[in-house]
């Protein structure tokens, strides 16, 4: 009898797909729910990393032409006043608030460093959600995935057992392939979920860093040009 059981369990095509196909619709839906998010997950990590690379990258260069000694009217009029870079818009913001708190006369109006700082800061904001849009959806998928998979999981088993009283049989043939099944949905749960947590973790120190730069370039330019207003 035992090896007559364990001869219809190899039988049992315990692939992936198969398993799926024989999930019952809820499995299959939270499977489902669980891959697409999976790949939307991966689809911000790719997106991301290839926009930071590009923003540090952008930063870097700008950086180098800021601190090459060239007048700051010349760069902003090379650069315009809606450049592409981040790090430029930021230094437009600044600059074209600087040449509206000149007055017809050559004076400068009251407020100017405030005035420009607050406009290097919105723009410096503006770059920062930029950077961070998407960051939530890798969260949620990594808080919330394991969860899901586990609702999966315990749906999956509850059926097992209820096959397994309908036909007043435990043989490995019968229970193997409905445990199978529901522990699939859990896999899948941590399939999608370990990636955004370790990636989540990743980009938003990514940003940070970005946007920590950003903000320590406005400090020096900032000081710059406090500078030429009190001279």
């Amino acid at each position: 009898m035992e090896t007559q059981t364990l001869a219809l369990a190899s039988e049992i095509d315990f692939s992936m797909w198969a398993l799926f196909a024989r999930a019952t619709l809820t499995v299959k839906l939270v499977m489902a729910m669980l891959m697409i998010a999976s790949f939307w997950s991966w689809s911000i990590i790719v997106q991301k990393h290839i926009s930071y690379r590009k923003a540090r990258r952008e930063a870097a260069v700008f950086d180098q032409a800021f601190w090459s000694g060239e007048p700051l009217d010349e760069l902003f009029e090379q650069i315009g006043v809606d450049p592409d870079g981040r790090a430029q818009k930021i230094f437009a913001a600044g600059m074209m608030e600087w040449r509206r708190s000149h007055r017809a006369d050559g004076g400068l109006i009251a407020g100017a460093q405030a005035r420009i700082d607050r406009s290097m800061d919105l723009a410096i904001q503006k770059e920062a959600e930029e950077l961070q849009k998407g960051l939530p959806v890798l969260a949620t998928t990594g808080s919330t995935a394991p969860f899901v998979g586990l609702f999966g999981t315990v749906w999956g088993i509850m059926n097992a057992f209820i096959e397994i009283a309908q036909q007043q049989n435990t043989n490995l043939a019968v229970v193997a392939p409905g445990i199978a099944e529901a522990l699939l949905a859990t896999g899948i749960g941590l399939f999608a979920a370990i990636p955004a947590v370790i990636f989540y973790n990743k980009l938003s120190a990514d940003a940070d860093r970005i946007i920590g730069g950003y903000e320590a370039f406005a400090d020096e330019f900032s000081t710059i040009l406090s500078r030429q207003l009190d001279s």
